[in-house]
């Protein structure tokens, strides 16, 4: 039985073993603690075996300097404390703690020893791990050397702990406005960032992240973290939202809410508001706009003009009496075309053939005159049958050219032939004269 007493305490409480394939080792710090709890005995020397190796009864792969601090606990006063001597012998996994002073040093009952090994690289391998001590001490019967063990445990390695707190710096962002995703998690885990059409991989050491892109709609950004060792992953999800959403298509199943509908291009931002009288387009400046379609459907339409797709097109105006045909951009009177009108009346001042050539038709006072084309004179009227309760004509000529004619003079008529002047002849059935 050792003359001292021995107990061994760690930081963690229980040191984990390191995982093969992570980017770091677990570390840790081990306390010898020495304390006398018997009679008083004087010290000389104190060795401790430490474990090298990465197996299960190994303490670490790669021993650090040990350090102790010896102190003097006597009752009633403040203890005195002191560095005592550590080495290590030829460099290997003893360390071998003598007095400061050396010689013997007196331990009495109360008085204690702490040896530290601070941030030691753990094992990879779970298992319990014995630290050998051999004491050697003086008192009144001589100098003994004894024996004693200590023991830890590693642990299997813990499972890496799933990153927490994923979450942009703002809930709602404007167009072009900068954001950052921020998060905390293990440094052993890959980190990679999941959004509409990429992802993004995050440097080790990393727990922020910024878009280059500022979101136009609202965005879910998936953080996937991934044990590269076990392949193991985990998801946390985050949405950001836009003040002033960009959509690239939108389908609504029960409908649209909205006081207005803008176009989103720079110079064609006009504009359909909705009205309690129905729907208002307006252009970039915010007048009265224009409506292109191939078609409408309408049951009625009130408008102060109609015009062609052309600025220099013909159109219509609607004052109160009817309509007004123009064309070009003036107000000069145009022209209507229609294969057939079906009309209750027709007020004309004059009416003509199709082609510039033809003859036209006045209407004066005393009745029409019929034109034709060069001059304003009276020229022939083609009837196929008409009633009259009177006819005023100066000449009557047949159909074709060289055709009689008749012409009217104060004292009756006369009958000629052809073109010219000779008399003719009058051609009838019977005839009843007087004489």
């Amino acid at each position: 039985m050792t003359a001292l007493t021995y107990a061994i305490f760690t930081d963690p409480a229980a040191l984990e073993a390191s995982a093969a394939g992570r980017r770091s080792r677990s570390t840790g710090t081990v306390y010898l603690v020495i304390t006398n709890t018997a009679r008083r005995t004087d010290w000389l020397k104190i060795e401790v075996r430490v474990p090298v190796g990465d197996d299960a009864g190994d303490l670490t792969p790669d021993l650090t300097e040990m350090k102790g601090e010896y102190t003097d606990n006597r009752w009633g006063a403040r203890p005195r404390s002191q560095e005592v001597k550590v080495g290590r012998q030829q460099g290997g996994d003893v360390f071998e703690v003598t007095p400061q002073a050396g010689g013997a040093a007196s331990f009495k009952p109360g008085d204690y020893m702490v040896l530290t090994l601070e941030n030691v690289t753990i094992a990879s391998t779970a298992g319990p791990v014995v630290l050998t001590v051999r004491e050697k001490t003086e008192d009144d019967d001589g100098e003994h050397t004894r024996y004693t063990s200590v023991a830890l445990l590693k642990t299997s390695p813990a499972e890496i702990a799933a990153p927490c707190g994923f979450h942009p710096d703002k809930g709602m962002v404007g167009a072009g406005e900068n954001l950052t995703l921020s998060w905390e998690g293990s440094p052993e885990l890959d980190y990679r960032i999941l959004f509409p059409g990429g992802h993004a991989d995050i440097p080790s050491g990393t727990r922020t992240w910024s878009p280059a892109d500022a979101p136009r709609r609202a965005t879910t950004y998936t953080l996937v973290a991934t044990d590269p060792v076990t392949q193991k992953q985990h998801f946390l999800t985050t949405t950001v939202q836009v003040r002033h959403p960009v959509l690239e298509t939108l389908t609504a199943t029960t409908g649209i809410d909205t006081p207005w509908v803008r176009g989103a291009a720079d110079g064609e931002k006009g504009r359909v508001t909705f009205t309690g009288r129905g729907v208002e387009i307006s252009d970039n400046s915010n007048r009265k706009g224009t409506v292109t379609a191939d078609k409408a459907d309408l049951n009625g339409v009130n408008t102060g003009w109609v015009q062609g797709r052309s600025t220099d097109d013909g159109w219509i105006s609607f004052p109160k009496e009817g309509l007004n045909v123009r064309k070009g951009a003036g107000q000069a009177w145009g022209s209507v075309f229609a294969d057939k009108a079906d009309l209750n009346g027709v007020n004309t001042a004059w009416v003509q053939g199709r082609s510039a050539d033809d003859g036209w038709i006045t209407f004066p006072v005393e009745g029409l005159k019929v034109h034709r084309k060069d001059d304003s004179h009276l020229t022939h009227l083609d009837v196929g049958y008409a009633t009259h309760d009177i006819v005023k004509t100066r000449i009557v000529r047949g159909l074709r050219d060289d055709d009689g004619w008749i012409s009217f003079r104060k004292e009756g008529l006369n009958v000629h032939r052809e073109r010219g002047m000779e008399r003719g002849t009058l051609f009838a059935a019977e005839t009843d004269l007087k004489g």
